[in-house]
């Protein structure tokens, strides 16, 4: 629905906002996911079209009629790295017009993984035992390197590079030149290979179990959402909410890139997608084209720990921990809000000091009409929510919502998904799927070796011995481990590598298994706004026209309160609505604790979150010379730390200098002024 409001919303975007050609320019430079074929011959381009079609209509077809886990796994791995030689050009400087001929051999190479396994799956089970024949390990070899390639494609070479170095330590930790902590027994090409892919804890392992039973069919729903028209509903309700509040194009772009993140996972391409939306409006109201890009890449970057959907990084943490996804998203619920909270008060407080202004009403869509049109499109996600609650599978969860945002879309000529839509998105879904399958599947290879080895316990060892008994200064370095590979990887093998070998660390100190494993979850996805590697930020940077390193040190800022956070749940496993009296470490089912502590700890986070972003912009009701926001500042870390007497302390001082600062001002206090677009 197209309205006069609308219309001059988006004139303003369209004055300042980068081309659509130089939108994807950025979107190639940060993100190696967005650089596709577009193929001149029109027979290929259906032909690959179809078989993404087949693809994830396979996955739907297992959901209900489930294959042994070997076999469906590998299936989703070889035709998913068949579609990736198809889709992805080798270098940035090959075609992407035509598809090269050694591409269709690759292509031919990663079906021939799967076929073999589906003819000779038997044998391996009952007459070989998993022993590995020569033809076994020729063809495990054959996938091995088709995964190698296929990852480097899609996400760039660090990745594919930390698993050759992970697969030649077995070839090597029985020599004398390794470190005793190191040597291993001697390990065969059969041994090793066999490990990778006639086996679970391989290729196939559980990273890859919870892509095609769960992410996938999460990839797939996110699809179907954005056919019918979601991002448009998020942005004009956004806008309605916030978009005449003081500095509301700010708070528009953390509500509708949140959400979207939540949705879709992508840090970058959300911050391409939404930003050239968003970034535009920022500026226009008098924010700094680096402040402007830092709140993109920080709410979009954030996404990824809000529920119910939270990316895919969820979904891998409920197949390692065995944690029910429903738990992980309760658990989430409050460390997101706080993440959240402290960005909109960033931005809330930035535009009081500055005096900035928000966007007149008559020129925002109005709620009443926003609801009208795209409204019930928020109904798939409340009957996802509805199902995750009531305990259904999480994959029939998923695919039973599929059906019903199908449904819901009919109800509106806005929304309305036809025929070719619905082909649409399963294509979208199942090419959408890719990086994460392909991320899944090379460190598949990290944990074969971790699992064939000693390394896992060796690294947890190493890392408690350099914490020296300390839980603090453990938590320090598994956040640097975190955050180091979190710089150079993706979000989810980031997630799963330093789940596999830090996170087993934090288990000596009585720590719950859902806070160890949500801590890192947490550094490695915040690594996407940390400098001097931020892709998120850079992108920001590149739409908004400002400094990328400015730019990631801003985003660094707005997401204070997420780098804070994780060392409250982990002190205070409340705030993960965990009861952590008498709760074992490796527990998988975690009760609630009593109501009047859960009050406690929202009263006192929140309180600290907004206490601290006033400290960080200097501004609450009005400014605040340097000694009263060290003050504040210190009274709010003191609020977030889990104990009485510093939560009265805190408490008073950061309710103290609120009130004080509101007296001071209240006669200065003038109405926000709005700008007419």
């Amino acid at each position: 629905m197209t309205t006069p409001q609308t219309t001059q919303i988006e004139s303003v975007i369209d004055s300042d906002s980068p081309s659509v050609e130089k939108q994807q320019q950025i979107l190639e430079k940060f993100d190696r996911e967005s650089i596709t074929r577009h193929l001149k011959n029109k027979h290929i381009g259906w032909f690959i079209s179809a078989l993404a079609v087949i693809y994830a209509i396979f996955h739907l077809y297992i959901t209900f009629n489930p294959m042994p886990a070997l076999l469906q796994r590998a299936a989703h791995v070889g035709v998913g790295f068949a579609l990736i030689f198809l889709i992805y050009p080798a270098t940035k400087k090959s075609s992407r017009l035509t598809i090269a001929w050694y591409d269709w051999i690759w292509f031919a190479l990663s079906f021939s993984g799967v076929a073999y396994l589906l003819i000779e799956y038997q044998n391996i089970v009952t007459v070989r035992g998993g022993i590995p024949s020569q033809l076994d390990i020729v063809f495990a070899m054959i996938t091995v390197l088709c995964v190698l390639e296929g990852t480097r494609r899609i996400t760039g070479f660090i990745l594919p590079l930390f698993a050759l170095i992970f697969l030649a330590y077995p070839f090597f930790s029985h020599l004398d030149f390794m470190p005793d902590r190191l040597l291993t027994r001697p390990y065969d090409i059969g041994d090793i290979f066999g490990q990778l892919y006639l086996k679970t804890e391989g290729l196939y392992s559980t990273a890859i179990g919870a892509s095609v039973t769960f992410i996938f069919l999460f990839i797939l729903f996110g699809a179907f959402l954005s056919r019918s028209g979601m991002g448009q509903l998020f942005n004009d309700l956004a806008l309605a909410l916030a978009g005449h509040k003081q500095g509301g194009p700010a708070k528009v772009a953390v509500i509708s890139s949140g959400f979207m993140g939540s949705i879709n996972g992508a840090a970058v391409a959300n911050v391409v997608g939404t930003g050239a939306f968003t970034i535009p409006l920022m500026k226009k109201v008098g924010y700094h084209k680096n402040f402007a890009g830092a709140v993109e890449a920080s709410a979009s970057v954030g996404g990824q720990v809000l529920p119910p959907i939270m990316g895919a990084s969820a979904f891998i943490m409920a197949e390692t921990t065995g944690v029910k996804y429903s738990t992980i998203a309760l658990a989430a619920l409050l460390p997101a809000v706080l993440y959240y909270l402290g960005v909109i008060a960033q931005v809330h407080f930035r535009a009081g000091r500055r005096d900035l202004k928000g966007i007149a009403k008559e020129s925002l869509p109005r709620i009443k009409d926003v609801m009208k049109a795209r409204g019930h499109m928020l109904l798939p996600i409340v009957f996802l929510v509805f199902l995750l609650g009531k305990s259904v599978p999480v994959g029939f969860a998923a695919a039973y919502t599929i059906g019903f945002t199908v449904v819901m879309s009919m109800l509106r000529a806005e929304t309305r998904m036809g025929f070719k839509d619905i082909l649409g998105a399963f294509e979208d879904g199942a090419r959408q799927s890719l990086a994460v399958m392909a991320a899944c599947a090379v460190v598949g290879i990290i944990i074969g070796v971790v699992s064939l080895t000693s390394f896992g316990s060796v690294m947890t060892s190493s890392i408690v011995t350099l914490g020296a008994g300390s839980l603090f200064l453990t938590l320090i370095l598994t956040m640097l481990a975190s955050m180091v590979l979190g710089m150079g990887l993706p979000s989810i093998p980031a997630y799963i590598i330093t789940a596999t070998m830090a996170a087993p660390a934090l288990a000596g100190f009585d720590i719950p298994i859902l806070a160890a494993h949500m801590f890192v979850f947490y550094f490695g996805i915040f690594a996407n706004i940390t400098p001097p590697v931020c892709l998120a930020a850079f992108a920001g940077a590149g739409i908004a026209g400002g400094d990328p390193m400015k730019t990631g040190f801003q985003s660094l800022r707005l997401a204070l309160a997420g780098f804070i956070v994780p060392f409250m749940f982990i002190y205070n496993p409340t705030m993960l609505m965990i009861d952590p009296v008498g709760l074992a470490v490796t527990a998988k089912e975690f009760p609630l604790p009593p109501t009047i502590e859960i009050v406690t700890v929202v009263f006192t986070s929140v309180t600290g979150v907004i206490g601290l972003s006033a400290a960080v912009e200097g501004y609450f009701k009005g400014n605040m010379n340097v000694v009263t926001r060290v003050v504040l500042a210190i009274g709010a870390l003191l609020l977030i730390y889990p104990e009485m007497m510093t939560d009265i302390v805190g408490g008073v001082v950061v309710l103290g200098i609120m009130i004080l600062n509101v007296r001071a001002n209240r006669s200065k206090g003038k109405p926000v002024s709005v700008t007419h677009l």
